[in-house]
């Protein structure tokens, strides 16, 4: 009798990065026009009509709500993903992305239906946070099992290319909508970018489905490796990386400060909102070549030092940029919003995808990184409603809006120091200790054994 194996998946970095770019596009697009959407016109549409700070601190209560579910989806998406692979996760999330997307644009107002509106309204924006829980972590993961040591920051980094994409598109969508006169924008105009979304899904879906399974995922599970709790095993061999890795994640409010927050900021200053909403699509359409940039970056000097420099660069230029906002000078806003977000956040944006996912072994990589990096987004969601309770009158009334933020890198920075550095870190050892590292058992023989006791001594 003669016994076949068969031989793992090949690694194919550019078409997973292919297919992380446009599932990461679909995910940014959905944030952006929410975004836009909860600043500009959910508060009118969507609760009753008084007091107008009232409404749009509420209207952006329901964009953090999506993030509140962002940690549930990581558990059960990473769960599955951990379990049953990569890839048939990674178009489950898709699909629940596009079809809430494309919901929400169908959604009746307050007018219609009274609070009936708002409760659809965070249904949805529920079911968008549950599938985005597991997006960024499975783009990440699969896409660091498919590249090659010492190009894994550069390859990975186009998880978060598609952030920029999906809100250049967003914007290019969205723009002529908000240039419509009020009647048309209340009426129709809010649904259409939400329904467009339905062809990035099409797009997104055909491309993951012709993508095969991670090497490393399929090694796992020949070799058993495969955990039957992964969320349990994260924990208890796990803690400090998620600890840090959700101390890290601290860094995405300076995302939502800029993109959601400083629209509606903006706008109360007296900025043309068309103006403001070019002046953050163009830094951030910019940020297509900063973060792939940053990514190669870290490849060359090391992950920790990266995202060091963004945490201490967007902290200082937060103050700059809001200012620049609160003096409604069109020059100003835009230089420094391309300095925070095109050079310095993009040093977060290109990096984070491969440093986070690199911090766990691959049984539990998917849940590791999903969970961690979800907390820490936690403050990420909430940011613009804090903001907007923070937010005094007068002309520095954007000063504590400005401090959180600059707290917020700052812990983030505290974080990334007790990271492990991983840019040169081969990938089958990737999350194991460091004591591993240097006699690289997993390459010690063809029959497995070394690979399999290895496996258990990584996930202890």
């Amino acid at each position: 009798m003669t016994s076949t194996t068969t031989s793992p998946p090949e690694m194919t970095p550019r078409r997973a990065a292919t297919a992380a770019l446009l599932g990461s596009a679909l995910e940014y697009y959905d944030f952006f026009v929410y975004g836009a959407a909860a600043a500009l016109v959910f508060n009118v549409l969507f609760f009753p009509a008084g007091d107008p700070t009232v409404a749009l601190i509420a209207s952006f209560a329901t964009f953090a709500v999506g993030y509140v579910a962002r940690p549930v989806g990581a558990v059960v998406m990473g769960h599955f993903g951990d379990r049953l692979g990569r890839k048939k996760v990674m178009l489950a999330t898709v699909v629940m992305m596009g079809v809430a997307s494309f919901a929400i644009g169908c959604l009746p107002t307050f007018d219609q239906v009274g609070l009936l509106a708002p409760t659809l309204l965070v249904i949805l924006r529920v079911v968008q946070g549950f599938s985005a829980g597991a997006e960024s972590a499975g783009a990440s993961t699969l896409t660091v099992e498919h590249s090659p040591v010492g190009k894994r920051g550069f390859f990975t980094s186009f998880v978060m290319v598609g952030y920029a994409v999906g809100c250049s598109l967003a914007t290019i969508v969205f723009l002529p909508v908000a240039l419509l006169p009020a009647e048309h924008l209340y009426g129709w105009g809010w649904r259409v970018p939400f329904w467009l979304s339905a062809v990035v899904v099409v797009i997104t879906y055909y491309v993951r489905s012709h993508l095969d399974e991670t090497p490393v995922f399929a090694e796992a599970k020949e070799g058993s490796a495969v955990r039957k709790l992964p969320l349990g095993d994260v924990f208890k061999y796990h803690g400090r990386s998620v600890i840090c890795v959700a101390g890290a994640s601290l860094m995405a409010a300076m995302q939502t400060l800029f993109a959601v927050f400083s629209l509606s900021y903006a706008t109360s200053m007296g900025v043309d909102r068309s103006a403001m909403l070019g002046i953050i699509s163009g830094a951030i359409a910019l940020s297509i070549v900063g973060i792939p940039a940053a990514g190669y970056l870290s490849d060359v000097i090391g992950r920790k030092a990266t995202i060091l420099i963004s945490a201490g660069g967007c902290a200082l230029t937060l103050f700059g940029y809001l200012w620049a906002i609160s003096t409604a000078d069109i020059l100003m806003i835009a230089l420094f919003a391309f300095v925070n977000m095109t050079l310095f956040f993009s040093c977060y944006n290109g990096v984070w995808t491969s440093a986070f996912a690199e911090q766990f072994p691959a049984p539990v990589r998917f849940t590791g990184m999903a969970v961690s990096n979800q907390l820490g987004n936690l403050l990420a969601g909430f940011a613009p409603m804090v903001a907007a309770m923070l937010l005094v009158p007068g002309p520095a009334g954007w000063l504590p809006v400005a401090i959180f933020g600059a707290v917020a890198s700052a812990i983030a920075a505290v974080a990334v120091l007790g990271l492990r550095e991983t840019s040169k870190t081969p990938t089958e050892l990737l999350g194991a200790p460091q004591a591993e590292f240097a006699g690289h058992p997993l390459t010690a023989g063809p029959d497995g054994s070394a690979k399999s006791r290895s496996a258990e001594s990584i996930m202890r």
